[in-house]
């Protein structure tokens, strides 16, 4: 055929001739499909068979002079010029010979299939298109459920016409691609029957922040248009790189997406049709842990294929969808992502100063804060209402929103995911975005100055007002090296991500009550204790624990993806996980947790840490912490997970939680196990040796070591004033410490906040030989720094 090529006919070689998208389609038939990635057949028009077509109908000379001293910015002209070109496109006339080759290929793919003519989808590819500097994703038209030959003539002409929508011409101008060198090959791909399945997106990377350790999934019912419109908030999946190509099940973590839409073929009607998605599905995942498995397990080999290809590493962006009568996966389109692939090391952390009103808030997009005028608009055409910098705040956008988008200094949509339009556009455009804050157009005041901040970890936040914010940056190969190990204090597993391209040599404190409170949410005992719980606690448990039958799953499972994402997001790096060390009015405040809890005085010094593991009455709950441990270690196959043991009074107290953390088949020195003790109480530190026979090292807990050793409670107002970790007191003892523990051959660390707060404290620490410090992140600069110096005149 000379305008035809079957899919498994070309390559990447192939850009020039059927472009980017076509190409890439190709290449993973021809070289990944024997690896069992499954790619839908289909045939692409050639760039030729396009220029053919334009000769044909005598249409060359019109496009150039409608193009020639257009205008891009001006809206209205453009949107003119766009209009008469694609009506120009659309009533010319197929030459013979294309027109027959188009439908001969049809025929021969819809009896491939075994049928009389298939439903197809169509799509574009342009010549020039995902080059890895060049994104022309979403330029182009696609078109869904195309049936018969009239049908598919009609919608093959739409996609050549669809080079000259208004946002594809604004984004050639604005590139410097010469409109008619950029030719259009069209895509004719079998349908693969998502609207009864399931679809989504992939990056071979975490999309925000770029880290490249993840495969970063999606997944919404139906056909994918509402993710990428925006319309529906996808389910979230992690799944981590190097422990996958270990062999392990590497799904380190889940979030559900609420799915509203399914949009879905109506043979009644004979075309698309969006209807909303049935509580009972919106409850549930759309993928099964094995499926996404499988789909991130295709991705990597789609990354090694092409990163081999063009000899650097190229992640990538790719749409998958699943096949609802038969359950098969597909990789619809593959191509190289291109916001993080070009972005430099410098990290800038941004911090805000001060809080407001919040006036809505949803999904962080990007770690950036901004501020600007808000400004609501319903409609791209409003588009000259809006100034550059403002905030734009609309329900949700589309690639007609693009040149608005441009002008923002920050992008509020009330609908989409992390992997919508408005998300990735804006991410493209480096400006931070808050996406599904709904009721943000109702909420925020027209005309306002409010703050976009996106620096809070995964929740987004406007706030009324300009506040105050700093931004720090920090360049990884700049910082000094340091003796002492200099280590990170991780709160949440929405912003490890984030924290761990941070240049440090691990975590020395995840403290697993944040990812108690976070992702559980319910006392361990109201799950292991389910049958007991009066009818009200049990409802609220229920609606907690939907879609779990077996609610001490529920715990291991939630519990267990927290601290993985953590442990994976780090990795190989060390992660030390202290056990829970909520005090009983903290654990009451868990659902269920006021009918286990005793009221007590004072339960800064009453029953928590260790002296709960062992308990008979919150073993079990402890049995299931040391479960999850295990989970991630064990099935993960994340080994840089190392254990701590908090508020453990006595060596004999230390004996008997090590003790039942064997019993729930987690044992100090099996498969490179760590266990820690935190140095919290005067008696670690006069009993170290003793301690040091039982547990792999020490970490200085200095909040609790100060208020224990000056006999005060810290969270006492009338003796707040006398909280001091500088005192002669805290510091002999942490020297005390170190001595002991070196003595013994046992590593000293410190986890508590006096070191980012107080970097003298950080000196007399690293001048008394500690071998590392745990800060929060927002000190990690600052303090390093002064390591430093102190390390340098030792």
């Amino acid at each position: 055929m000379k305008w035809i090529r079957f899919f498994h006919e070309v390559g990447l070689e192939d850009v020039p001739l059927v472009g980017g998208k076509n190409a890439s389609l190709g290449e993973m038939i021809r070289e990944l499909s024997p690896l069992g990635v499954r790619v839908p057949p289909g045939f692409a028009t050639t760039s030729q068979a396009y220029g053919y077509f334009l000769e044909h109908n005598g249409l060359k000379e019109a496009i150039a002079q409608e193009l020639s001293g257009l205008d891009v910015e001006d809206p209205k002209a453009l949107e003119k010029a766009s209009r008469r070109l694609r009506n120009l496109i659309l009533r010319g006339e197929y030459p013979l010979d294309l027109k027959a080759e188009i439908l001969a290929a049809y025929e021969r793919l819809s009896q491939e299939a075994g049928e009389e003519a298939i439903p197809v989808a169509v799509r574009s590819s342009a010549t020039a298109e995902d080059l890895p500097t060049a994104s022309f994703a979403g330029q182009q038209e696609s078109y869904l459920y195309v049936q018969g030959e009239e049908d598919l003539l009609l919608h093959v002409k739409r996609a050549m016409a669809s080079l000259f929508t208004a946002r594809a011409i604004s984004y050639r101008a604005h590139m410097g691609f010469d409109h008619l060198k950029v030719a259009l090959s069209v895509g004719v791909q079998r349908m693969v029957r998502a609207d009864t399945g399931a679809s989504g997106v992939i990056f071979t990377l975490d999309p925000d922040t770029g880290h490249r350790g993840f495969v970063y999934l999606t997944a919404i019912y139906g056909l994918g248009e509402n993710l990428v419109q925006g319309r529906v908030v996808p389910d979230g999946y992690y799944v981590h790189k190097e422990t996958l190509r270990q062999g392990y099940r590497a799904l380190v973590y889940r979030k559900l997406g609420a799915k509203e839409l399914t949009l879905a073929y109506d043979p009644k009607e004979g075309r698309l049709k969006n209807r909303p998605t049935p509580p009972y599905l919106r409850n549930q995942f759309a993928l099964k842990e094995e499926e996404a498995l499988l789909l991130a397990d295709w991705s990597l080999k789609v990354e090694e294929h092409y990163s081999r290809k063009r000899g650097t590493p190229t992640p990538m962006d790719l749409e998958w969808a699943k096949d609802g009568p038969t359950g098969e996966l597909f990789i619809l389109q593959a191509r190289p992502e291109t916001v993080h692939a070009q972005k430099s090391p410098l990290l800038r952390v941004y911090r805000l100063l001060s809080r407001g009103e919040v006036l809505a808030e949803g999904l962080a997009v990007g770690e950036a804060i901004a501020q600007g005028r808000a400004r609501i608009l319903k409609d791209p055409k409003e588009m000259d209402r809006f100034q550059e910098g403002e905030v734009l705040i609309t329900e949700t956008t589309n690639p007609d929103w693009e040149p608005i988008m441009k002008k923002a200094s920050a992008i509020v949509t009330e609908r989409g995911g992390r992997t919508s339009h408005a998300a990735i556009v804006a991410r493209e455009l480096g400006v931070p975005a808050i996406v599904g804050a709904v009721g943000a157009t109702k909420s925020v005041p027209e005309g306002e100055e409010v703050t976009v901040s996106c620096a809070e970890g995964e929740v987004g936040r406007v706030y009324r007002g300009r506040l105050p914010y700093e931004v720090e940056e920090i360049h990884p190969y700049s910082l000094p090296k340091t003796r002492t190990r200099i280590l990170v204090n991780v709160g949440t597993p929405e912003e490890a991500l984030k924290v761990s391209l941070l240049p440090t040599e691990g975590v020395g404190l995840l403290r697993m009550e944040f990812v108690f409170a976070s992702h559980v949410r319910v006392h361990p005992l109201a799950l292991t204790r389910y049958e007991t719980l009066p009818k009200e606690v049990r409802r609220q448990v229920d609606e907690a624990t939907e879609g779990y039958k077996d609610k001490r799953a529920y715990f291991i499972e939630r519990l267990s993806e927290g601290i993985a994402l953590i442990a994976a997001a780090f990795y190989p790096r060390p992660v030390l996980l202290r056990f829970s060390d909520f005090k009983t009015n903290e654990y009451a405040r868990l659902i269920g947790g006021h009918l286990f809890e005793p009221k007590e005085e004072n339960p800064m010094l009453g029953w928590r840490g260790a002296s709960r593991y062992y308990h008979p009455d919150y073993k079990e709950g402890f049995l299931l912490e040391v479960a999850a441990v295990r989970r991630v270690r064990e099935e993960m196959g994340l080994k840089n997970l190392m254990v701590m043991v908090p508020f453990c009074r006595t060596p004999e107290e230390g004996e008997r939680v090590l003790k039942a953390m064997e019993e729930g088949g987690l044992r100090r020195g099996e498969d490179g196990l760590q266990v820690y003790v935190m140095a919290e109480i005067p008696s670690n530190v006069l009993e170290a040796e003793a301690f040091a026979e039982l547990f792999d090292g020490f970490s200085i807990g200095s909040n609790d070591l100060t208020q224990l050793a000056l006999g005060l409670d810290r969270d006492s107002e009338r003796v707040a004033h006398l909280f001091d970790e500088r005192r002669e007191t805290v510091k002999a003892l942490c020297a005390l410490l170190i001595e002991k523990a070196h003595a013994k051959g046992r590593p000293v660390g410190i986890c508590g906040q006096a070191p980012s707060d107080y970097p003298e404290f950080a000196a007399f620490l690293v001048e008394r030989g500690i071998d590392s410090l745990s800060l929060n992140p927002d000190a990690l600069l600052r303090t390093v720094k002064k390591v430093a110096e102190i390390e340098s005149a030792l």
